[in-house]
């Protein structure tokens, strides 16, 4: 009877036992399958972010600047649809959006822009002039039609086509190219820094670099030695 009772308690021992030793088997395997499909999702959000990290690095280096511009041409556009749908002037509008610290702090950047950075080479006032004269430019379409018409295909010239001393320039085109010449002209005489030649002034020099040395001198030491030249010139010198 007791051996019964002792057989009867050492299996119920070992079915406590087994069922303890599964659940924990179930949870480490439940974990494991946790941690499986954290690491699937992982891998592809980090094979995702390669991806767009070498898309990235292929763009140009400015293409977010880019970017945004064109958002905002975007944006602009639709404003402008927008108003135009309603009646509206789109430039009054827009001045109402804006605050009064915006407007300050653009007319502050505005005032610190210097419009003329002066000469620093040929080559940069060579652009600034390309620039200045392209921004002047308003394309005519309807020029550009009739134009298109009257050349027919050697609108668009090939090795075979004989065009040269054909366009004949509008008045309204002579116009504008002697305006713009003449303001050229008024503008260099304006900021010109060639002075004119004294025929009384004194011979102090050898050659042109000398001129330009002496003068250098005089306008640094010439109050020091005023008296010396006056004396030297005198023949008082001591």
């Amino acid at each position: 009877m007791m051996a019964s009772s002792s057989e009867g308690s050492v299996s119920v021992c070992d079915g406590q036992i087994e069922s303890g030793a599964s659940q924990k088997r179930e949870e480490r395997l439940r974990k494991f399958r946790e941690l499986h499909f954290k690491r699937n999702e992982a891998r592809k959000l980090n094979h995702k972010e390669v991806v767009e990290e070498d898309k990235r690095l292929k763009l140009p280096t400015n293409w977010e600047a880019k970017k945004a511009r064109l958002e905002w041409e975007l944006m602009t556009d639709e404003k402008k649809k927008e108003c135009a749908a309603k009646g509206e002037d789109y430039d009054r509008v827009k001045l109402l959006e804006i605050s009064a610290e915006d407007a300050e702090r653009w007319e502050r950047k505005k005032k610190k822009k210097n419009p003329d950075p002066g000469f620093s080479g040929y080559a940069e006032a060579q652009l600034r002039q390309y620039q200045r004269l392209t921004k002047q430019i308003k394309p005519d379409m309807d020029g550009y039609e009739r134009q298109r018409e009257q050349c027919g295909e050697d609108f668009h010239p090939t090795s075979n086509s004989l065009i040269h001393g054909t366009h004949v320039p509008s008045k309204e085109g002579i116009d504008r190219m002697v305006e713009d010449v003449e303001k050229q002209i008024e503008k260099r005489a304006k900021y010109s820094r060639r002075r004119a030649y004294n025929d009384d002034a004194d011979i102090d020099y050898i050659n042109e670099r000398n001129a330009k040395f002496n003068k250098k001198a005089e306008r640094f030491y010439g109050k020091y030695t005023a008296e010396i030249k006056q004396n030297l010139e005198r023949g008082t010198a001591v």
